[in-house]
């Protein structure tokens, strides 16, 4: 549980990437290849610049996913990137005026119960990390003479 702030920067700044690449298509307008060397185009939107930030942005996330991965168990840490799901709903209405209706609601209420539901999955390792769950393990085989 004490890795929760890393998981949810993960998950802001996944959320807010994809809010800068909208914003950046936005405001290329419609794409077209036509007429035009593909490689050019490309370059072209990728380094505009709010399409540019967010995939900088998306590094910086995965870069603190990794850091995650690297303390917590992959089915405690992954369901909560649904969660990026729920910010870019919720800042979409706000910033883009995108629907957000019933069924959607009805969503994001499901996608959050489940999310708190894994969460407290992470209570039953009684305190141990993934670094001492996996320690305890190799020394368990190595004692027992399973090495592999």
């Amino acid at each position: 549980m004490k890795y929760i702030a890393f998981i949810l920067f993960t998950v802001m700044t996944n959320a807010a990437a994809q809010l800068m690449l909208k914003q950046g298509m936005i405001s290329l307008g419609t794409i077209s290849f036509e007429g035009t060397n593909p490689l050019l185009k490309l370059l072209q939107i990728v380094f505009s610049p709010w399409v540019f930030f967010g995939l900088c942005t998306f590094v910086i996330s995965m870069a603190s996913h990794l850091y995650v991965l690297s303390k917590v168990e992959l089915s405690f840490a992954y369901p909560f990137l649904s969660l990026a799901y729920v910010a870019v709903a919720i800042f979409a209405y706000f910033v883009f005026r995108e629907d957000l209706n019933a069924w959607r609601i009805a969503g994001i209420a499901c996608i959050c119960v489940g999310t708190v539901l894994i969460a407290q999955s992470g209570r039953d390792l009684g305190g141990r990390g993934h670094d001492e769950e996996t320690a305890s393990l190799s020394s368990d085989k190595i004692h027992s003479g399973i090495v592999r």
